[in-house]
């Protein structure tokens, strides 16, 4: 099997780049929460302000938030999440349970949602065909990308 100098080419490799650094989540997070201004996202995130301010402008450069100015004297804006970023929430939420579950105890959990029925949320993958449950035996992959199989690069 020949060797390839590029990684495998990967969608989720793509969103990585994007929002795969913690204090970009941690932004997707706040403003899914109704937390759009500045001053609220370095306090609730406790990130450095420069840093901050750069992975705002790149979330806005991709798409994912939008900026609004909602003061004129001062300039200040509001970040709000565009579609692509609501998308994001779920994966966000899904992310959380992980860390409920593997990082904290039950009644350590620092935020619960709760869906419109009333009941906590829960998040779970589903088929949009078949509407089952999302488990691991049950998924095969098929590598679209030419040269590429499950296991790596195919023979040149």
């Amino acid at each position: 099997m020949a060797a390839s100098k590029d990684p495998r080419p990967c969608s989720m490799a793509d969103a990585l780049a994007l929002v795969g650094e913690k204090y970009s989540l941690l932004v997707l997070r706040e403003v899914c929460l109704g937390n759009t201004r500045f001053e609220q996202l370095v306090r609730n995130i406790g990130a450095p302000r420069d840093i901050l301010a750069t992975r705002l402008r790149r979330l806005v450069d991709a798409g994912i938030l939008t900026r609004r100015a909602y003061s004129e004297r001062p300039q200040r804006f509001e970040y709000r999440p565009t579609q692509a970023g609501l998308e994001l929430e779920p994966v966000l939420m899904t992310l959380m349970a992980w860390g409920d579950r593997h990082l904290r105890k039950d009644d350590d959990r620092p935020m619960v949602f709760e869906h419109v029925c009333g009941n906590e949320l829960v998040p779970v993958v589903t088929c949009t065909s078949c509407g089952d449950q999302v488990r691991h035996e049950d998924v095969r992959a098929h590598p679209q990308a030419p040269g590429w199989t499950v296991a790596g690069p195919s023979a040149a």
